[in-house]
């Protein structure tokens, strides 16, 4: 198993609105009616939008490749990029996601470990993600790697008022 991480740049603008688009519709479609999945994608998801997130300097993307193939991202954000206000002693880990098919190889782990490094690396005293409250494998995940619930916040799926878990962890 061959793991290598790249930093996107608007340049990967298609690519990451592909790998976008394929692990969000795989994690969340079955879980969604098709017109609140549609909705979302368009709206998270459309070029526009990703190329103002590319944009930002508070906000990082990161492809992961398994063995030299494109298996998932990976999506930070600091200071005003954050989608609460968290701080500027804070880093979000807003997106980790990847491949159905490269799933079960350690890569959500290795993204997320590249997150605290970064983490450490900028002196942030927290990281903090916010994680849908009926993904039970993802919290199961996030409260290994040593997170503890601290909140809540809606999140919109469409039309359709869900909630995300705000999971923290606080970096010695």
């Amino acid at each position: 198993m061959f793991l290598t991480i790249k930093k996107c740049t608007l340049e990967d603008l298609r690519v990451l609105q592909e790998i976008s688009y394929e692990t969000f519709n795989e994690t969340f479609r079955e879980h969604n009616t098709p017109e609140n999945i549609d909705a979302y994608l368009e709206k998270a998801f459309n070029s526009k939008q990703l190329e103002k997130e590319l944009s930002n300097i508070s906000s990082e993307f990161y492809f992961v490749y398994f063995n030299q193939e494109m298996a998932g991202y990976l999506k930070i954000n600091l200071n005003d990029a954050q989608s609460e206000d968290m701080g500027n002693e804070s880093l979000e880990i807003e997106r980790i996601y990847i491949k159905n098919n490269y799933q079960k190889h350690g890569l959500g782990k290795f993204l997320f470990n590249e997150a605290l490094e970064i983490a450490k690396e900028r002196n942030k005293k927290l990281v903090w993600l916010g994680v849908w409250e009926k993904n039970q494998n993802a919290i199961a995940f996030y409260k290994k790697m040593g997170f503890v619930q601290t909140g809540a916040h809606s999140f919109y799926m469409g039309a359709e008022e869900q909630v995300d878990y705000i999971m923290t962890k606080i970096l010695i």
